[in-house]
């Protein structure tokens, strides 16, 4: 099976070493979630991490509001490790260098990762301090799902923004195409 399944054109094709780095980030992006699931990173890590940011950030909350900004940014992180990863999958199934928009390719890497985040959670059943919950599996795939939208979004500023370029390769095929038109070889 092929890296770029989903190629239709002829985009330049990544190089070995591209494709193995992408895969090697993965993998290591991998170990980090699954790392961050031990007991060392917990309710009493992320607390204690908010303080020193709110700290350093000279805020003083409520408790109430501590407490809710405390889940905010444990769902937040949820967020952000899942589409990260999302995007690491997506890029190392990608077989060109440009990182274009694929929507199997997208979809590929959603459910990688929702079922990465499955074991992740279950992972986190083994682990003293931490309780498993299929809502993180959901924020998790919600994270991984919006992040597709990041290749989706650049695809088309990038399809929108070369229009000169467009023009001038139309202009240069129609200008080769005039003279095999009037039995003249094109140029």
């Amino acid at each position: 099976m092929s890296a770029n399944i989903d190629s239709l054109d002829n985009r330049p094709p990544a190089s070995r070493g591209a494709r193995r780095f992408r895969w090697i980030m993965t993998v290591v992006w991998a170990g980090l979630i699954f790392y961050l699931s031990t007991s060392g990173f917990g309710v009493s890590f992320t607390t204690w991490l908010l303080s020193v940011i709110l700290g350093i950030l000279h805020l003083t909350v409520s408790p109430a509001t501590f407490a809710l900004l405390h889940e905010a940014f444990r769902k937040l992180a949820h967020l952000t490790e899942y589409g990260i990863f999302s995007l690491l999958i997506y890029a190392s199934l990608l077989g060109t260098i440009d990182f274009e928009w694929r929507p199997r390719l997208a979809l590929r890497a959603v459910v990688i990762a929702a079922l990465y985040s499955l074991t992740d959670e279950y992972h986190q059943s083994f682990v003293t301090g931490r309780t498993p919950t299929i809502v993180d599996c959901g924020i998790d795939t919600a994270g991984a799902a919006l992040a597709t939208l990041i290749p989706y979004a650049w695809d088309r500023l990038r399809q929108g923004r070369p229009a000169h370029t467009k023009i001038k390769s139309t202009a240069a095929s129609a200008a080769s195409a005039a003279p095999a038109a009037k039995g003249t070889p094109g140029v």
